[in-house]
């Protein structure tokens, strides 16, 4: 199954990449490259960790949506899209966490 409203947004976040960056903050992050936007993940995941740890859930519910949405600009960066992601989850599908992490250890 396509997740259509994620790739509906990586295609606007793609679409922006030659905007204005004073007018796009989308553009921006494309604009300063590669270390902005993983220096972006990093305070983005930073920031839902602490809100994980804290009373309610509407502060990790934003959080998280900050992360995803600054994984998506990484995604652009890359020229990926959505479905990458989808397929590699679908390839481990069936695959015990543990057992996909020592697969990986061994390459």
């Amino acid at each position: 199954m396509k997740d259509e409203y994620l790739e509906s947004l990586l295609n606007l976040i793609k679409s922006k990449k030659n905007e204005n960056p004073k007018m796009s903050y989308t553009a921006f992050l494309h604009q300063k490259g590669l270390n902005e936007i993983l220096g972006k993940i990093a305070e983005e995941s930073e920031e839902t960790i602490n809100a994980a740890k804290s009373e309610g859930d509407d502060q990790l519910v934003h959080e998280i949506a900050d992360l995803w949405f600054h994984c998506l600009v990484l995604l652009s960066q890359k020229n990926l899209t959505v479905d990458d992601i989808t397929n590699e989850l679908k390839r481990r599908e069936g695959t015990s966490g543990i057992e996909e992490k020592h697969n990986r250890v061994k390459k």
